[in-house]
């Protein structure tokens, strides 16, 4: 009986319109629209994690939207004006609510599953310019689960609500509410190593919406699930007590499950952001080749940069002697957005968020690293930090003489607005004027970019090598 009396919920209610909004919506916003989840090793098909970020960055428009449906479908009974009637049958009320609920609940959690499906194909295979990972973790399902029960305790709790004040400012006035605090727990800055909001990160993390993803190796805390979990629960608990509630002592007392909810979850949840958005460090652990080391995450890329990693040390240590670096190793530290880098005349760093290395094979990816070795950049210059043009154009002056090409090679497309050209400008000064020196002032000229590099001594470079006088 319950069984025909779901399947006939499902098909003549705007339940199964819930689903479909959140899976076609989400899959609009990846598919048609070329945004960042599709920039770098944090893009939604890059990685397991980051594809269970994506999917739950998306809950700051789907989780209001359920909310106001969940107070759509809660108004039912007082539009067809039959709530006094269906008060008077010996149906318990929690039996009667129970099958709208479930119906709305199943749908939301069976679009979102599909767009977690979806998410995990493109991760299989590899649909981006850093290929199929080879990495597997279960670390994203407590994140995708989290998401789930949010749009099922948000919907249930929005019926809740809209049946206890049965009218029709009740969906859009809960829409409103919820996203304007959603937003405003969201919102972020972007000069931390870790994303950080206005409001207590506490009660930031009271939002089932998480910040942009950016770090392919940060993943969320075990008691920011946790916490999160019981907020939830207290939610849903609430929403389909209030749904029962047939006198308004019933309803004050509906409210106890998600105050204890909230509560228990203020105690779990992290005091720091640096505690709620941590390093994976399963994903972060090192897998060498020789002198060359890649995170766990990135393993797959490793064949190909140890083969050219070991050519390009070689090359180094012909150009630079003792003050070589004898190592290559992948950048795992988490910075601010155009935060410095840690940089060490021993080693070399390698970011594949960086066009430099994004996509580099061959012998393109053993020029890479030589200019990296030679004239390392102290700022990222990934697809999100923009910039570099002066690193890019002085590392490819220093790769050039290095493989003693017969004219400038650039790493990148040297670009058409004015910066770009004057830049470049510069770097075709330099090249030449270096180029025309005797051998030894040549190396000596390379040997003291080198070590300004490794200091970080600003801007200026590219006339310095061209023997100017530094800005």
């Amino acid at each position: 009986m319950n069984g025909r009396v779901l399947r006939t919920e499902l098909k003549r209610s705007v339940a199964p319109w819930a689903g479909a909004v959140v899976l076609g919506g989400s899959l609009a916003i990846f598919f048609l629209i070329d945004g960042m989840w599709w920039r770098d090793t944090a893009g939604w098909a890059a990685q397991w994690t980051s594809m269970a970020l994506w999917t739950r960055y998306l809950l700051a428009f789907w989780w209001p939207l359920a909310v106001g449906l969940g107070a759509v479908y809660g108004l039912r009974d007082s539009r067809s004006r039959m709530a006094e009637l269906l008060a008077t049958t010996p149906r318990p009320a929690w039996r009667r609510a129970a099958l709208p609920a479930g119906a709305l609940a199943l749908t939301l959690a069976a679009g979102f599953g599909l767009l977690v499906l979806v998410g995990a194909v493109q991760v299989m295979l590899g649909d981006t310019a850093y290929g199929a990972t080879d990495y597997r973790t279960l670390g994203w399902l407590p994140i995708s689960l989290v998401a789930a029960l949010a749009l099922v305790a948000g919907a249930v709790f929005g019926m809740g609500v809209a049946r206890s004040l049965p009218s029709v400012l009740t969906p859009p006035a809960l829409v409103v509410l919820t996203l304007a605090t959603t937003a405003t727990l969201l919102r972020q800055g972007s000069d931390g190593e870790v994303p950080s909001g206005p409001a207590p990160n506490r009660l930031t993390q009271l939002s089932p919406a998480t910040a942009e993803p950016r770090e392919m190796l940060l993943t969320l805390a075990g008691s920011v699930h946790l916490g999160q979990a019981f907020w939830l629960l207290g939610l849903l608990a609430t929403g389909f007590a209030l749904l029962a509630a047939a006198t308004r002592r019933a309803r004050l007392l509906a409210l106890a499950p998600v105050l204890a909810g909230a509560a228990l979850a203020l105690l779990i949840l992290p005091v720091h952001p640096r505690d709620t958005y941590v390093v994976d460090k399963t994903a972060a652990a090192m897998v060498c080749d020789g002198p060359v080391c890649v995170t766990r995450a990135h393993r797959s890329h490793l064949p190909e940069l140890a083969a050219r990693g070991v050519e390009a040390l070689r090359l180094l240590r012909e150009v630079l002697g003792d003050r070589a670096p004898s190592t290559v190793r992948e950048d795992t530290r988490p910075r601010a957005l155009g935060g410095q880098r840690d940089i060490t005349a021993d080693v070399v760093l390698v970011d594949f968020d960086e066009e430099l290395f994004a996509s580099a094979k061959g012998k393109d990816l053993t020029r890479a690293l030589v200019a990296q070795g030679l004239a390392p950049n102290c700022h990222g210059h990934s697809a999100r930090e923009g910039g570099g043009r002066e690193d890019v154009a002085l590392q490819s002056v220093a790769a050039s003489w290095a493989f003693g090409d017969p004219r400038l090679e650039p790493l990148e497309d040297r670009g058409a607005d004015q910066w770009a050209r004057r830049t470049w400008e510069q770097a075709d000064t330099a090249w030449q004027r270096l180029t025309a020196l005797p051998p030894a002032e040549q190396r000596a000229r390379i040997g003291e970019l080198h070590a300004a590099a490794i200091s970080c001594e600003g801007y200026g470079r590219l006339p310095a090598l061209a023997g100017e006088a530094s800005r």
